[in-house]
């Protein structure tokens, strides 16, 4: 019996001692895999990185490895380059996990879109009839699921962030090399849904981190400011009532009360103003409530966007500003052409957008409005050039601009 008892205890633990050794061995290779994952990211993303870093969302990973296609691998010295990170579930499985992309100013290709062909649509409309989500077919312009506006990142100088990414800016000062650009933009972005608070943090830390390493390697002279101290708050993406909208949608509360609803936006998803944020936005939407108070007054065939509006062409408008360098990089997308970019100082309309120009601070500024090409025809031009000055002539005077050119007439005429 004794003799047993031995045998067992010995049995058990070389058993223990096995299990060991392979526990061992695992976090050993666990270890190797996650180095060279490490290395792998770094290389795919031209050293601008920590490897580690990228590593450590989406609670932490053991694998991961850059693209295998080197449109999707990072390139310093290219104008525009972006490499892309997959996690490694298993053998043959791997999902999207970072981005990471970085542009420079040029004086022939935008930085900044705008209008209605610009891809930059805020609203998801996606035809699911079968969901009863509000943000759905029934009411798609409640929640800008695609693309809300995003927020400044402390007094705004440092970049703008979204829920799920962070944009770096440098502007290249004096000192800077002659070849390096006037505005340096480095993105870093989840590729994955429900991003923590965490994560969002730790983009922050790598577009930060990025963006100083690629302004120092085209010779970009540039004063990154520290992160916020306090953590970065989750941006809106909810529309609230125009009417009782602030920050950077104030202007058109007091439009409403001036000049009433008629057949403009009810709902709005404003920024908080910062007078020194050089990109301020507000988005503007039309509710299906109003969408029917519009339609009454329409004829038969306008009525037809009426119904689009409700499904998958909903009517929306987006006023922004473009300050200093970000004046310079401003765009729209012309059907069958190249982008065209705006020349600061002009003012004018095409492709869905308006801009105005003005000098604030000394330096340029561009002031736009886009529009959903399906509303352009509800409002009409009258509606649109009274829109468009309330909103210039608003900004304009908070930031102290001088020198404001409006477009003509004629670019509003009703098409």
């Amino acid at each position: 019996m004794r003799a047993g008892l031995i045998g067992l205890w010995r049995w058990t633990a070389w058993g223990g001692i096995g299990l060991s050794l392979y526990a061992g061995w695992l976090t050993a290779d666990d270890l190797r895999d996650r180095a060279s994952s490490e290395r792998d990211i770094s290389a795919a993303c031209d050293g601008l990185v920590s490897g580690a870093a990228v590593m450590d969302l989406q609670g932490g990973m053991v694998r991961a490895k850059g693209s295998d296609y080197d449109e999707f691998r990072l390139d310093s010295r290219e104008l525009h380059s972006s490499c892309t990170v997959y996690k490694v579930p298993g053998p043959g499985k791997t999902t999207s996990l970072f981005t990471l992309v970085v542009r420079r100013s040029d004086a022939s290709e935008p930085m900044n879109w705008i209008g209605d062909d610009s891809g930059l649509e805020p609203f998801d409309d996606t035809d699911d009839t079968d969901d009863t989500d509000d943000t759905e077919k029934g009411d798609v312009t409640a929640v800008a699921d695609r693309r809300p506006e995003a927020w400044p990142v402390g007094d705004g100088t440092l970049g703008r962030y979204g829920n799920w990414y962070t944009t770096v800016r440098a502007e290249c000062g004096p000192g800077s090399r002659a070849t390096a650009p006037e505005l340096l933009n480095v993105t870093a972005r989840a590729d994955y849904d429900d991003v923590s608070a965490a994560d969002r943090e730790r983009i922050a830390r790598i577009a930060r981190t990025a963006a100083e390493a690629a302004a120092d390697r085209i010779g970009c002279k540039a004063h990154l400011a520290a992160l916020p101290a306090p953590q970065l708050a989750p941006v809106p993406v909810t529309l609230r009532p125009a009417k009782t909208t602030g920050g950077s949608c104030r202007w058109f509360a007091a439009h409403l009360r001036q000049q009433g609803q008629d057949r403009l936006p009810d709902r709005a998803l404003a920024v908080p103003v910062r007078d020194t944020n050089p990109l301020e936005g507000c988005l503007l939407a039309v509710g299906p409530d109003q969408v029917g108070r519009i339609a009454d007054g329409l004829n038969d065939d306008e009525r037809d966007y009426a119904r689009s509006a409700l499904t998958h062409s909903p009517w929306w408008l987006r006023t922004a500003s473009y300050f200093g360098p970000e004046a310079h990089t401003v765009g729209y997308e012309l059907l069958g052409s190249e982008d065209a970019l705006i020349e600061a100082g002009t003012a004018g309309h095409a492709g869905g957008a308006w801009w105005a120009s003005s000098v604030c601070d000394g330096k340029p500024a561009l002031h736009t409005l886009s529009s959903s090409y399906t509303y352009d025809d509800i409002l009409g031009s009258r509606r649109l050039n009274t829109l468009f000055r309330a909103y210039v002539d608003d900004i304009t005077k908070r930031r102290g601009c001088t020198d404001v050119t409006y477009p003509d007439a004629k670019d509003f005429r009703d098409l």
